[in-house]
């Protein structure tokens, strides 16, 4: 464990480390882990195999620890250091009894607690007797007292506070935008709408007018045909005609 703790500090001071994950570290007992890690908020210590908690440091921050599938039995008054802890996983340990809990009474902000897999859950009435005995108590093995299911955001927030009810603030930012994209959409439409109703009006004027698009009246096309048709006729048919006029 303490190779463990050393790779993960990765040359900083204890007390500027604020998460450390030690899963996996082969260890019965804590080792290396010391008081200088004061600002620790969340520690994983999940199968490393210990079987007591002799050992814990002092970690005033801590909020949220991890012990699960370890061969844990009791001793959980070693935590004492701990009195922010809110979120505590014993799952897969060998807590038997509702007796090896009563040191977590102590604990006046712990909100989660899992003991899945641990033989005390088969005692009658479990769950009643354990929210009895922890009356901040608002999740255990991942239910409230109604049977409601904690939510992911809540247990990922663990010790850092449930969300309240309503939209959280990305649901809102996804809001806005969306919003912002109705917008859009509507101006491009009113835009393409105008367009087409200007272009309509110019149409209607054109079919208003006797308008030639190639500059030509159809008087002066009448009058052309009549001209037309007097160049046809004979000059002495039109000689004649000029003459019974006068």
């Amino acid at each position: 464990m303490e190779k463990r703790i050393e790779l993960e500090r990765r040359g900083r001071n204890p007390m500027d480390i604020k998460e450390l994950v030690l899963d996996n570290c082969r260890s019965t007992q804590i080792v290396g882990l010391t008081d200088e890690f004061s600002n620790l908020v969340n520690l994983s210590l999940i199968n490393v195999g210990l079987t007591n908690l002799k050992g814990f440091p002092k970690l005033p921050s801590l909020e949220k620890l991890e012990l699960s599938d370890n061969r844990i039995s009791g001793g959980l008054n070693f935590l004492s250091g701990s009195p922010k802890l809110s979120a505590l996983n014993l799952s897969g340990n060998k807590i038997k009894s509702l007796e090896a809990l009563e040191p977590l009474k102590e604990f006046k902000n712990l909100k989660q607690l899992d003991l899945f897999n641990c033989e005390v859950t088969v005692v009658e009435n479990y769950k009643e007797k354990v929210f009895a005995m922890l009356p901040g108590l608002v999740y255990l093995d991942g239910f409230d007292q109604n049977d409601r299911e904690i939510e992911d955001s809540e247990e990922e927030n663990g010790a850092h506070g449930f969300p309240e009810d309503g939209d959280s603030e990305e649901d809102e930012d996804d809001e806005e935008e969306e919003n912002e994209d109705d917008e859009d959409e509507e101006d491009e439409e009113d835009g393409e709408v105008g367009l087409a109703y200007l272009q309509n009006s110019i149409d209607e004027e054109s079919e208003g007018d006797d308008y030639d698009p190639d500059g030509v009246n159809e008087s002066d096309v009448d009058i052309e045909d009549d001209a037309d048709e007097d160049d046809d006729k004979p000059r002495g048919q039109k000689r004649k005609l000029e003459s019974d006029e006068e």
